[in-house]
Order: structure tokens, then C-alpha cells, then sequence
């Protein structure tokens, strides 16, 4: 004879394989590396640094 199982924890299980999965493929998709939001932090500083520098004093 078998083991009786749980069927709400088999389905909470099951549900937090494929909130698992399609966080990660999420990450892969949509994430970016540390170096990556550095460069665009950098290069947004330095867009809005030119910007200022050319601007008319009233």
C-alpha cells in the first residue's frame, strides 16, 4: 500500500514550481547585470551633466 499524500500541499507545490520557473525566465528576460546599471547610471549622469552645461542663465 502507498503513501496517503497531501493534495493541497502536491498542488501549493506545484503552483510554486511554475511561479519558480517563469520568475527565472523573467530574470533572464527583463534583468540586467551590475555592470550594465552602472554604464546606464553613468551615461544618464553624464547625458544630464551636458544638458545643464548648456543651458542659458536668466
Amino acid at each position: 500500500m502507498s503513501q496517503p499524500i497531501n493534495l493541497n500541499k502536491a498542488r501549493k507545490a506545484r503552483d510554486l514550481a511554475v511561479r519558480r520557473a517563469q520568475a527565472d525566465e523573467n530574470a533572464l528576460r527583463f534583468g540586467r547585470s551590475k555592470a550594465e546599471k552602472e554604464a546606464a547610471r553613468k551615461s544618464a549622469a553624464q547625458a544630464k551633466a551636458t544638458l545643464d552645461a548648456h543651458k542659458r542663465e536668466t
